[in-house]
């Protein structure tokens, strides 16, 4: 099941969207501003599949929403939905990244196979996991703090997904073991070995959003620093 996000201040227009992709099997999240599609995505581990984006918006527009989400290097596929109808609106969608561009009033028929379009056609992204402001990026095995691109090896790169996709939870020596073995015998102090080197890691590059916690007699929990 393919996840949408809406951007959408109209709350009429907002919750037909919803419904009828909702009909089509779609999970579908709905914002009304750019304030509040910041925040929810933030609280967010995983990306949506597709960004429904409206252009005019109470606290700014789509066009720096999607230009946000582009410096950020999320290249989710983008499609406006708009009454602005002139060349240079369409233009400058397509030049912000956009995938697609969608005047309204458009048909719900219209907008489904322009979606199933985009999620059919789409291109391997880099396969971003996000928490408290960092980025693991998966297909180049670093973590993005900033501007700044921290390489780490292969076990301790899945060390720290591990941590990346159930934060704030606690994650045993036993599940990192599976998580690490391939053939290779892995030991309890092998684990230990490899996130001290992590935590060596964040310190030495001044990662200082996050903490790798001892739960004594359990295992590890990754949380946001206080």
């Amino acid at each position: 099941m393919s996840y949408i996000f809406l951007l959408e201040d109209d709350p009429m227009v907002g919750k037909a969207i919803q419904l009828q992709l909702e009909l089509e099997g779609y999970k579908v999240e709905w914002a009304p501003s750019l304030s509040e599609a910041r925040k929810f995505l933030g609280q967010k581990t995983a990306l949506p599949d597709l960004f429904l984006l409206d252009v005019n918006l109470p606290d700014g527009s789509g066009f720096d929403f999607c230009q946000w989400m582009r410096e950020e290097e999320i290249m989710t596929p983008v499609i406006f939905l708009t009454a602005r109808t002139d060349e240079e609106s369409v233009v400058k969608g397509f030049e912000l990244g956009a995938n697609d561009y969608v005047r309204k009033p458009f048909s719900p028929r219209e907008l489904i196979a322009r979606i199933k379009n985009q999620l059919s056609d789409k291109k391997p992204s880099l396969d971003l996991i996000r928490y408290a402001g960092l980025t693991l990026i998966k297909n180049q095995q670093v973590l993005k703090s900033g501007e700044s691109l921290i390489s780490l090896n292969r076990r301790e790169f899945e060390i720290l997904t591990t941590f990346f996709e159930q934060p704030e939870t606690i994650v045993t020596r036993e599940q990192l073991i599976g998580r690490l073995a391939s053939g290779d015998e892995i030991f309890d102090r092998t684990v230990d070995s490899h996130i001290s080197h992590i935590r060596a890691k964040l310190q030495k590059n001044g990662i200082k959003e996050v903490k790798i916690n001892s739960v004594y007699g359990q295992g590890y929990r990754l949380e946001k620093s206080l």
